[in-house]
Protein backbone atom coordinates (compact mmCIF):
# COMPACT_ATOMS: atom_id res chain seq x y z
CA UNK A 1 0.00 0.00 0.00
CA UNK A 2 1.37 3.29 -1.19
CA UNK A 3 -0.74 5.76 1.42
CA UNK A 4 0.97 6.19 5.11
CA UNK A 5 -2.44 6.07 6.82
CA UNK A 6 -3.19 2.64 5.52
CA UNK A 7 0.28 1.16 6.01
CA UNK A 8 -0.30 2.31 9.78
CA UNK A 9 -3.68 0.74 9.89
CA UNK A 10 -2.38 -2.94 8.61
CA UNK A 11 0.63 -2.57 10.65
CA UNK A 12 -1.91 -2.36 13.69
CA UNK A 13 -4.24 -5.02 12.82
CA UNK A 14 -1.29 -7.36 12.44
CA UNK A 15 -0.24 -6.12 15.99
CA UNK A 16 -3.40 -6.89 17.23
CA UNK A 17 -3.56 -10.13 15.48
CA UNK A 18 -0.35 -11.39 17.16
CA UNK A 19 -1.45 -10.28 20.28
CA UNK A 20 -5.18 -11.45 20.50
CA UNK A 21 -5.07 -13.45 17.54
CA UNK A 22 -8.10 -13.52 15.61
CA UNK A 23 -11.01 -11.23 16.66
CA UNK A 24 -13.37 -11.03 14.37
CA UNK A 25 -15.38 -7.91 15.00
CA UNK A 26 -12.05 -5.81 15.26
CA UNK A 27 -10.49 -7.06 12.04
CA UNK A 28 -13.45 -6.91 10.08
CA UNK A 29 -13.72 -3.16 11.40
CA UNK A 30 -10.11 -2.34 10.86
CA UNK A 31 -10.33 -4.44 7.39
CA UNK A 32 -13.49 -1.90 6.26
CA UNK A 33 -11.66 1.22 7.66
CA UNK A 34 -8.38 0.08 5.47
CA UNK A 35 -10.66 -0.53 2.53
CA UNK A 36 -11.34 3.65 1.17
CA UNK A 37 -7.41 3.51 1.21
CA UNK A 38 -7.62 0.46 -1.40
CA UNK A 39 -9.87 2.17 -3.61
CA UNK A 40 -8.03 5.81 -3.29
CA UNK A 41 -4.77 4.46 -4.95
CA UNK A 42 -7.05 2.45 -7.49
CA UNK A 43 -5.62 -0.91 -7.17
CA UNK A 44 -8.64 -3.78 -8.28
CA UNK A 45 -7.18 -6.68 -6.60
CA UNK A 46 -5.99 -5.28 -3.11
CA UNK A 47 -9.62 -3.43 -2.72
CA UNK A 48 -10.93 -6.53 -3.99
CA UNK A 49 -8.91 -8.70 -1.13
CA UNK A 50 -9.97 -6.56 1.22
CA UNK A 51 -13.22 -6.77 0.78
CA UNK A 52 -13.48 -10.91 0.05
CA UNK A 53 -11.59 -11.25 3.80
CA UNK A 54 -14.00 -9.14 5.89
CA UNK A 55 -16.41 -10.47 3.99
CA UNK A 56 -15.28 -14.19 4.55
CA UNK A 57 -14.54 -13.10 8.80
CA UNK A 58 -17.87 -12.22 8.64
CA UNK A 59 -19.25 -15.16 7.19
CA UNK A 60 -17.05 -18.04 8.60
CA UNK A 61 -16.29 -16.08 12.27
CA UNK A 62 -12.82 -17.13 11.48
CA UNK A 63 -10.13 -17.09 8.73
CA UNK A 64 -9.79 -20.57 6.84
CA UNK A 65 -7.49 -19.56 3.72
CA UNK A 66 -3.95 -21.69 3.72
CA UNK A 67 -1.23 -19.95 3.23
CA UNK A 68 -0.49 -20.00 -0.71
CA UNK A 69 1.14 -22.97 -2.18
CA UNK A 70 5.43 -22.83 -2.05
CA UNK A 71 7.31 -24.44 -5.51
CA UNK A 72 9.15 -27.60 -3.63
CA UNK A 73 12.95 -27.17 -3.77
CA UNK A 74 13.81 -29.14 -6.68
CA UNK A 75 16.32 -32.16 -5.52
CA UNK A 76 19.77 -31.65 -6.70
CA UNK A 77 20.26 -33.57 -10.20
CA UNK A 78 23.24 -35.81 -11.46
CA UNK A 79 25.28 -35.09 -14.25
CA UNK A 80 22.94 -35.99 -17.47
CA UNK A 81 20.03 -36.18 -15.35
CA UNK A 82 16.88 -34.20 -16.63
CA UNK A 83 14.81 -32.39 -14.64
CA UNK A 84 11.41 -33.13 -13.67
CA UNK A 85 8.43 -31.80 -16.11
CA UNK A 86 6.13 -30.19 -13.23
CA UNK A 87 7.24 -28.62 -10.04
CA UNK A 88 5.90 -29.78 -7.01
CA UNK A 89 3.81 -27.66 -5.01
CA UNK A 90 3.90 -27.62 -1.48
CA UNK A 91 0.27 -26.75 -0.08
CA UNK A 92 -0.57 -25.24 3.13
CA UNK A 93 -3.49 -26.25 5.31
CA UNK A 94 -4.84 -24.68 8.37
CA UNK A 95 -5.43 -26.91 11.29
CA UNK A 96 -4.70 -24.59 14.16
CA UNK A 97 -5.58 -21.33 15.05
CA UNK A 98 -1.95 -20.67 15.06
CA UNK A 99 -2.24 -21.34 11.16
CA UNK A 100 -4.99 -19.27 10.94
CA UNK A 101 -3.53 -16.64 12.48
CA UNK A 102 -0.15 -16.97 10.63
CA UNK A 103 -1.89 -17.19 6.73
CA UNK A 104 -3.80 -13.82 8.17
CA UNK A 105 -0.71 -12.44 9.03
CA UNK A 106 0.64 -13.08 5.65
CA UNK A 107 -1.78 -12.10 3.75
CA UNK A 108 -1.58 -8.58 5.75
CA UNK A 109 2.23 -8.26 5.06
CA UNK A 110 1.36 -8.77 1.19
CA UNK A 111 -0.82 -5.69 1.48
CA UNK A 112 1.94 -3.47 2.78
CA UNK A 113 4.41 -4.58 -0.08
CA UNK A 114 1.94 -5.44 -2.72
CA UNK A 115 4.17 -4.27 -5.78
CA UNK A 116 7.11 -6.98 -4.98
CA UNK A 117 5.92 -9.31 -8.17
CA UNK A 118 6.33 -12.60 -5.58
CA UNK A 119 3.68 -10.57 -3.46
CA UNK A 120 1.56 -9.87 -6.22
CA UNK A 121 1.62 -13.89 -6.99
CA UNK A 122 -0.05 -14.44 -3.66
CA UNK A 123 -2.38 -11.56 -3.31
CA UNK A 124 -3.73 -13.24 -6.48
CA UNK A 125 -3.75 -16.72 -4.79
CA UNK A 126 -5.73 -15.55 -1.64
CA UNK A 127 -8.20 -13.58 -3.89
CA UNK A 128 -8.82 -17.28 -5.46
CA UNK A 129 -9.09 -18.83 -2.62
CA UNK A 130 -11.28 -16.60 -0.95
CA UNK A 131 -13.63 -16.44 -4.09
CA UNK A 132 -13.91 -20.68 -4.28
CA UNK A 133 -13.85 -21.05 -0.18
Amino acid sequence: MESTDGNKLISKLQKELAKDGIKVDALVKGLKELRPYALEEKDPTLTKVTRLVYEHLEGNKTFGIPLPPEEAIAPELEEGEDAPEEVEMIISTIESDDDRVESLDYLLSLMLDRDNADNKQDLFAYRDALKAF
